[in-house]
């Protein structure tokens, strides 16, 4: 199997997978990605090669994403075909602007999007809909911005914001709002729209360093994206947002 790996100190496992000569360490086209570092490890390397089963293993002091067993046994589990194989959902998100039909960009995120105003000293402006129903009477929400998060990414920033995570569905908070605004949980078959009605905003999703720019009148559809993340874990887990 051709085995990438993906980390700041990854190649200290080469020894190890050595040991295995169906795992053919390559440096492109992986069928496999080994992480070895913190939960943005595997988040870097799902957007790098999104869909390419993932194993994640801890070499951080921080993260929950990672299975925190030693190196070689993790590994040698793995060439036993005793791990466990995950799929989780994603997000994909399309950016419009003015009435063009085409998207100016298409991404997608395994934990969330996140629309944040784009001056500091300016609250973005924006309205929600879930499928066609309009939010809050489709009440104009004035505040630091919203995330969109999957349930695996709900122990991240909707964790942060809400103080609670999810096991189901695509969760929706909105950051420090002029009035009180109910966060929500919907199921993950729905689309959600967004609307900037005043900006400056900015979009960014996981731990991707690349920043979408948003104006007034952009729009944002979001919805579960069709090829979720393939990720190896120690044992079966019975939530998405569960510890590794």
């Amino acid at each position: 199997m051709r085995t990438l790996l993906f980390g700041a100190e990854a190649d200290t496992l080469r020894p190890i997978l050595s040991k295995y000569p169906e795992y053919d360490v390559v440096d492109s086209d992986p069928e496999l990605v080994v992480c070895y570092g913190g939960d943005g490890t595997l988040l870097s390397a799902e957007h790098e090669w999104p869909g390419v089963t993932k194993l994640p293993i801890r070499n951080s002091r921080r993260g929950i994403r990672c299975i925190p067993h030693p190196p070689d046994q993790v590994i040698e589990r793995l060439a036993k075909n005793r791990l466990t194989r995950n799929a989780f959902i994603k997000i994909g998100c399309r950016v419009f602007r003015d009435s063009t039909p085409m998207p100016k960009r298409t991404l997608t995120a395994m934990n969330e999007f996140n629309v944040h105003m784009g001056n500091i000293n300016s609250a973005v402006r924006l309205k929600v809909w879930i499928n066609d129903e309009a939010f809050a009477d489709e009440a104009e929400i004035i505040g630091d911005g919203v995330v969109v998060s999957t349930p695996f990414g709900s122990t991240a920033y909707f964790n942060q914001i809400t103080r609670g995570v999810f096991h189901a569905g695509l969760g929706i908070a909105f950051k420090n709002t002029t009035e009180l605004t109910s966060h929500l949980v919907v199921p993950d078959d729905v689309t959600i729209r967004v609307l900037i009605t005043r900006g400056p905003a900015v979009l960014a999703h996981d731990n991707c360093p690349e920043y979408v720019d948003l104006e007034e009148g952009d729009r944002l559809i979001l919805a579960k994206h069709e090829s979720p993340a393939t990720i190896l874990t120690w044992e079966p887990m019975s939530h998405p947002s569960d510890a590794f």
